[in-house]
């Protein structure tokens, strides 16, 4: 499932699904996560056994380092392997047998935590009767400390612990909301669970708590690794038959982070019992929670100043002169300072996206068009448009406002900027444009490689098109575009790259493959600088600002693009 796809589904259901929060959702509040805590506990165990100073080990992210640790932990036999479910609660024992010293190593990793905007946004949520019911294994009170600071105390949260484990029944049974469980207690708890005997032995008045809920609401599940067996173990109880999460059960994954085989199998079994089981990719809590907001209509005044208080803040700064290295890190990211606003409106009897693209194509209308419930809309001259739709009895013709909201996720307005920005570019620019399902690259057009603007390119990179060794497929260097909705400013994302023609031959594929490794060898951080700046004033016609536009009309509604060449920069803070 899309995350768009959630967005719209969450709007409507919102009441009727609970959020499950892991330790995924806690590390932009400055807590650990299960995966870190682990290295933390490698670390302490081999440095007190070998006799190693931990100040020679501090740097956890260090794949070498741990290399060294996991080399010694194997060699052993003692230890669970890498990546295994017993790793945290087996490590954590180790460490530290003793309960208390758990609990005292639990109170030191929260105490100087404050909520991340997703767990305010989650508050606000609450508050709002958007979301009733949480479920967490975290050991912190992030939760808590946000709705304080939304709602202006706890005294309206439930809140279910390992010492109170009744609670949790009760408040479900009589519709208290909005109610907090926490499996694993808090680090206040004298119940602390954190070890894999513990785990298994999991409080049985909280998991028939958990089952029973599974039963009757739908789940939201972010930043849960979906170790514990116990947990899981009582969601898959919850599938009820079939009967279970009659409002869908939803699992977020970051896009570099597979789900771990006891999740899949968790979203198999529910949809082969009929029930709607979806993972859904997502960068961030914080992202994601701040994306649902998006779809809240009429967000109170006060919601929304307390969010915009603690809303991460970013302010623009002078450029400073050019002098010895200075960026430290430049991106690839280019403003477009302006684009449409509004596009053509058209009501109309007609199907989905595809019918749209189709009804453009076999008119062989000079117009961008894409679906929306409200209507098609459009970008291009009137004629051109309603040629294109006639046939399908227009019973309105207007204009669409175009929200920037929704340019930060994927909306029918973001497929149809892309589309008219990409035909923008082919149109004022020596380039070709390609499409991969739904990602865009421009190629250089070989018949006109030799054309000025590429002079910067051609520096960089000395033969822009061509034919891969030993075959006749052509190529050409080119560069992935992307567009990306940040800070209230639109950006364009430049990726350099190479295109080669496709083929169904395994054999020239695999040449294909190796020639393009062979000219990204040696594209390190000022070979890519230079390619970025190429790119950026291939783009720009070699200015630091140009406006290009889809269609160069004086009729209809043309999109027109304002595109920086100085890309964004970072550099390291001072003092």
């Amino acid at each position: 499932m899309n995350l768009s796809d959630f967005l719209r589904l969450y709007e409507i259901r919102s009441p009727n699904i609970m959020w499950f929060l892991g330790a995924g959702a806690s590390a932009a509040a400055g807590i650990p996560t299960a995966f870190n805590m682990i290295w933390d506990f490698k670390r302490s165990l081999y440095c007190s056994t070998q006799k190693v100073s931990v100040n020679s080990c501090l740097d956890l992210g260090n794949v070498a380092l741990r290399a060294k640790f996991q080399q010694y932990f194997d060699s052993t036999g003692k230890f669970p392997p890498e990546n295994s479910d017993e790793e945290y609660a087996f490590y954590f024992r180790a460490t530290y047998p003793n309960e208390q010293d758990r609990r005292r190593y639990i109170d030191r990793m929260v105490s100087s935590a404050s909520p991340s905007y997703g767990h305010l946004a989650l508050a606000a949520l609450l508050k709002l009767d958007k979301a009733r019911l949480m479920w967490t294994t975290n050991f912190d009170r992030m939760v808590e400390d946000a709705t304080v600071t939304v709602l202006g105390s706890s005294g309206k949260l439930v809140t279910a612990t390992l010492d109170s484990s009744q609670i949790a029944i009760q408040a479900l049974n009589e519709g208290r909301w909005p109610l907090l469980v926490k499996l694993h207690g808090d680090f206040q708890s004298r119940q602390l669970k954190n070890t894999s005997e513990e785990l298994q032995a999991q409080d049985a008045e909280m998991r028939y708590a958990l089952v029973e809920a599974c039963k009757r609401f739908g789940l939201a599940i972010v930043g849960y690794s979906g170790r514990d067996h116990s947990v899981m173990d009582a969601l898959e109880d919850g599938i009820d038959g079939g009967h279970g999460y009659p409002f869908g059960l939803f699992r977020f994954q970051r896009s570099d982070s597979p789900c771990l085989p006891r999740v899949t199998d968790l979203i198999t079994k529910a949809c082969a019992k009929g029930i709607q089981a979806d993972v859904v990719q997502v960068e961030t809590f914080d992202e994601l929670l701040s994306d649902v907001l998006l779809l809240i209509r009429n967000l109170p005044a006060d919601l929304a100043g307390v969010l915009n208080e603690h809303a991460p803040r970013v302010t623009n700064a002078s450029l400073p002169g050019v002098k010895g290295r200075w960026p430290v890190l430049r991106t690839n990211a280019l403003p477009i300072t302006t684009y449409p606003t509004v596009c053509r409106k058209v009501v109309c009897k007609i199907g989905g996206t595809k019918e749209v693209r189709d009804a453009v194509a076999k008119a062989g209308s000079n117009a961008v068009a894409a679906r929306r419930k409200a209507g098609v809309i459009a970008f291009g001259s009137d004629a051109e448009v309603r040629r294109a739709f006639i046939g399908f009895g227009i019973t309105e013709y207007d204009v669409h406002a175009i929200e920037a909201r929704r340019l930060r996720y994927e909306s029918a307005e973001l497929g149809l900027m892309y589309d008219a920005l990409c035909r923008a570019i082919a149109r004022e620019r020596p380039v070709k444009v390609v499409r991969s399902r739904s990602d865009y690259m421009i190629t250089v057009d070989a018949a006109r490689a030799n054309e000025e603007i590429f002079k910067r390119l051609r520096q960089a990179t000395k033969a822009l098109t061509g034919t891969v060794p030993q075959s006749q497929l052509k190529w050409s260097e080119a560069a992935w575009i992307k567009l990306e909705c940040w800070l209230d400013c639109l950006w364009l994302l430049i990726d350099p790259t190479i295109w080669v023609e496709r083929t169904d031959d395994d054999n020239l594929f695999a040449q294909s493959r190796e020639f393009i490794r062979a000219r990204f060898a040696g594209r390190f951080n000022t070979k890519w600088n230079e390619l970025i700046e190429a790119w950026a004033h291939i783009i720009t016609d070699e200015k630091q600002e140009s406006t290009i536009k889809a269609f160069g009309i004086g009729d209809g509604v043309d999109a027109s693009f304002t595109i920086s060449a100085l890309t964004a920069y970072s550099r390291r803070e001072v003092g």
